[in-house]
């Protein structure tokens, strides 16, 4: 992998989500309250094949998320993440498409299917209400079983 890739990964999947997080922060700080949902990946646990840079970038995200709950719960604020499984999206149309690698991926999925994006929504809007009101550091796996196995 080159450098340059290598940046650019960790650049939208890291730097991203750490100037959002210090953009509301401040602003839920001040309010003494609020809610920030990160999204990481079931590769933020494991390390993936092939894709070195995402599973590192991933990983990083939780450990943000973590270290973000703990400086922040004390001032009201809830920092988690969900870690989707593998998802029917743009980004795993290659894997999808391929016969072999598509059925090792469905094989280890205990649900036995991909993801549609908007099952994402429901671990999102939970992780945002009241009802986690003490969920912090968190990091909800929506991943049709995946980590399990």
């Amino acid at each position: 992998m080159a450098l340059k890739d290598w940046r650019r990964v960790l650049s939208v999947n890291l730097d991203s989500v750490w100037l959002l997080s210090q953009a509301a922060g401040r602003l839920m700080l001040a309010r003494g309250a609020g809610k920030i949902v990160i999204v990481s990946s079931v590769l933020g646990s494991q390390g993936g094949l092939r894709v070195p840079a995402y599973a590192a970038s991933k990983h990083a995200v939780i450990g943000l998320t973590r270290a973000l709950c703990n400086e922040w719960a004390p001032r009201g604020i809830n920092v988690n993440a969900i870690a989707p499984g593998y998802t029917a999206t743009d980004n795993t149309q290659a894997l999808r498409d391929d016969p072999v690698r598509s059925k090792a991926l469905l094989d280890r999925i205990p649900a036995g299917r991909f993801a549609e994006p908007s099952e994402m929504a429901g671990a999102a809007v939970f992780l945002a209400s009241d009802a986690a009101s003490y969920c912090h550091g968190s990091v909800l796996a929506v991943d049709g079983g995946w980590l399990a196995r």
